[in-house]
């Protein structure tokens, strides 16, 4: 396993300024198959954690990359387990954060929260400084047309331990909750949502919408009023919510090695043609680099919104 499929960037995060990525979870492998997913369908379903790549493969990446970036000064903001599938099916993710702890960079999950009933899963998060959980529905039915989730998965009791997590954690808890509309984005259903994150208890609600490619063509973000009408519902329960509905920017980090940079990034976060020429400029390279990456089919290409964004193309086995 090359080093740059295990990190990327840093790249420029709505949520947590310039974030290191950590890709512990090969492509795609999730307990959800959600359907505004930018990284495409899931490839296999699954809710049994285990070991992928294992604890010192992540951590000498992470230490290889943080070594090169203070290197050449360039800041990171934390260090965040953001992977092709959900990072809480590593059964090593609590001992991949404890490693990286002497690093000194703040260390953040970003979970769709369906093992919290598990208490291994909550002990492993509660290690992380910031963990946001997605709470995207508040009902049965709205929960399954979203997130399609496995089989196995259970509301109630996702409910359950993301209420437990939230009592045991001692690090800076957040939501986020994706709007689609037609789907959850109903008065109703954002009332429900809203009555269950003042359960938890976050530091901040953060709601999106789709802004890149999604799984499904017919997803769509809803329209002005109705993101105005989820911020004045949610304001109404939660201390602090914010929209997550602009472009975050092109800050993304160069290494010099353009195909590196761009595969390894694009693996988890489609690039947007600016932030593409942009990162290439960074390298010192120019389209062709592109052009080659399509026609060697490890890149494709997505209209989307008036844009065109750039994600890589999974590899044709799905990880171990």
């Amino acid at each position: 396993m090359r080093t740059t499929s295990l990190v990327f960037g840093p790249v420029p995060s709505r949520r947590l300024g310039r974030s290191l990525g950590i890709n512990n979870i090969p492509p795609k492998i999730c307990s959800y198959s959600c359907v505004y997913c930018q990284l495409g369908r899931t490839l296999r379903m699954r809710v049994e954690p285990g070991t992928f790549y294992g604890t010192r493969a992540i951590v000498r990446a992470v230490r290889a990359r943080v070594a090169e970036l203070r290197e050449r000064g360039e800041p990171v903001d934390y260090l965040a387990f953001v992977p092709d599938g959900e990072p809480t099916l590593d059964a090593d993710l609590g001992e991949e954060i404890a490693a990286l702890k002497d690093l000194g960079i703040p260390i953040a999950v970003i979970t769709n929260a369906s093992l919290l009933s598990r208490e291994d899963v909550r002990a492993a998060l509660r290690r992380a400084d910031w963990v946001s959980l997605k709470v995207d529905a508040a009902t049965e039915g709205t929960w399954r047309r979203i997130n399609r989730p496995h089989k196995g998965l259970s509301t109630a009791a996702i409910r359950e331990g993301m209420v437990e997590f939230a009592r045991e954690f001692r690090g800076t808890l957040a939501t986020e909750t994706m709007l689609v509309a037609g789907i959850n984005d109903a008065p109703g259903e954002l009332a429900a949502v809203a009555a269950f994150l003042a359960e938890l208890g976050p530091r901040i609600a953060y709601i999106s919408v789709p802004t890149r490619p999604p799984a499904e063509p017919w997803v769509r973000p809803p329209e002005e009023g109705a993101l105005l009408r989820a911020h004045q519902i949610f304001a109404e329960l939660l201390p602090r919510v914010e929209l997550l509905i602009g472009y975050e920017g092109d800050a993304f980090a160069a290494t010099g090695d353009p195909v590196a940079d761009i595969l390894s990034i694009s693996a988890v976060h489609p690039l947007r043609e600016d932030a593409l020429r942009e990162l290439l400029a960074r390298d010192k390279a120019d389209w062709s680099v592109v052009e080659a990456l399509l026609s060697e089919v490890k890149l494709t290409q997505i209209e989307y919104r008036s844009h065109r964004f750039f994600p890589r193309r999974p590899p044709a086995t799905s990880g171990p």
